[in-house]
């Protein structure tokens, strides 16, 4: 990509993008297991019910993962010499072409004539989270609820990263409590001042809850600035030394916890700081060179495909569950199969994505072809594999 900006003074997180996949399929699992919307595949009772359970919180963890590393990365990849129009430029390319043919092909294949412009627009614009109707912020392809959250902080990165590098190295732990005490108190503001309203599907809270404790950007904005914090509390080299299997370990006791909480406090309060420890050992290993398995080529290939197989999944998983099968569910042994076979449609299709449009439009229209601005703050350019943008 023709460039003029300075490059990144920190080294590079190969690892991070392997990461990436593992909460990308932790997404595509937690729909492929919801049974009132008929994506669960399997007859047996027992099956279907222990599936929704063991995956009732990785669509969670899965986006709450993202937005943290989003903030991480784009902290951590700042270059001298960029402008903010030429970032927003860049985060724009890099996740609305992926949304719009979504958004496109979610259109054809359901009925998109009957859907109301009230509903297709606002998710067109990637502004559909901002509303509280149900009908509108869970609209057409729903993982791209999480790219209205994405959008907010790409528009604010620009004018909170000068601020978050100036913070004393003393006061980031301070901050860092700070983003998670943000965190908990939406989530006492939720549970105990919401308005009353319907109870939304396959939850114990109600839809002004859902919406507001987790569709809401706003409220997302506590883990993107976590992950502004993490960054500089890594290159200070002030986060204590947590191997990256005690890591996943903690991410596993968080779930259980998330599974044992109120729904509300199980969305994304009991596991960041898990997710946080993990990212930070991920980091860690790639900047002092420890091999790990997630620099492998094929993981990060997988890596590379995470935020098309998310933006893909839920269509691949409607179209086979709702067209193919006609909602009809199967035996145990065949719907194993029919997972597999939706895990790898939605893989092709995350690829194809990549490559026919990701890739050359970001190739194409990324950077300018020669210098046409004036630096006027540093912010992060256009990594070859960025945060996905998603879940979420």
């Amino acid at each position: 990509m023709p460039t003029s900006l300075a490059p990144s003074k920190q080294p590079k997180l190969p690892s991070l993008t392997g990461l990436r996949f593992i909460a990308a399929v932790l997404v595509f699992f937690f729909h492929a297991s919801l049974i009132f919307i008929a994506m669960n595949p399997f007859s047996d009772p027992g099956t279907a019910d222990t599936f929704r359970w063991l995956f009732s919180k990785a669509g969670w963890i899965g986006v709450s993962f993202f937005f943290v590393l989003s903030g991480f990365v784009l902290t951590w990849s700042a270059r001298p010499g960029d402008t903010v129009t030429g970032f927003w430029r860049r985060r724009v390319l890099k996740i609305f072409p992926n949304h719009i043919a979504t958004w496109a092909l979610a259109m054809l294949l359901f009925g998109g004539a009957t859907i109301p412009v009230g509903v297709w627009l606002p998710n067109l614009l990637l502004v559909h989270s901002w509303s509280p109707n149900q009908a509108v912020f869970l609209s057409l392809n729903a993982p791209a609820w999480s790219l209205c959250s994405e959008l907010l902080f790409y528009l604010l990165f620009p004018f909170l990263l000068r601020p978050v590098q100036r913070l004393k190295e003393r006061t980031l732990w301070f901050w860092a409590g700070a983003m998670i005490a943000g965190m908990l108190a939406v989530q006492l503001v939720t549970d105990f001042l919401a308005p009353s309203s319907p109870a939304q599907a396959g939850t114990d809270i109600t839809i002004w809850q859902f919406w507001f404790g987790y569709n809401f950007p706003p409220v997302r904005m506590f883990e993107f600035v976590l992950g502004m914090i993490l960054a500089r509390l890594v290159m200070a080299k002030a986060m204590p030394r947590v191997g990256i299997i005690p890591a996943a370990v903690l991410c596993v006791v968080g779930y259980a916890a998330a599974l044992a909480v109120p729904f509300l406090y199980g969305l994304n309060l009991m596991t960041v700081v898990p997710i946080a420890l993990l990212i930070c050992a991920v980091a860690r290993a790639d900047i002092e060179s420890t091999p790990t398995f997630l620099r492998n080529r094929t993981w990060q290939w997988l890596g590379e495909v995470s935020f098309g197989f998310y933006l893909a999944q839920q269509i691949v998983l409607s179209f086979v569950r709702n067209t193919l099968m006609d909602k009809q569910t199967v035996s145990t042994p065949v719907g194993l199969v029919v997972l597999a076979v939706e895990l790898a449609g939605a893989l092709a299709l995350g690829w194809l994505l990549m490559v026919c449009i990701e890739r050359p439009v970001m190739r194409r229209w990324a950077f300018p072809r020669r210098k046409v601005a004036t630096p006027v703050d540093a912010v992060p350019s256009q990594q070859p594999n960025p945060a996905p943008n998603s879940a979420p």
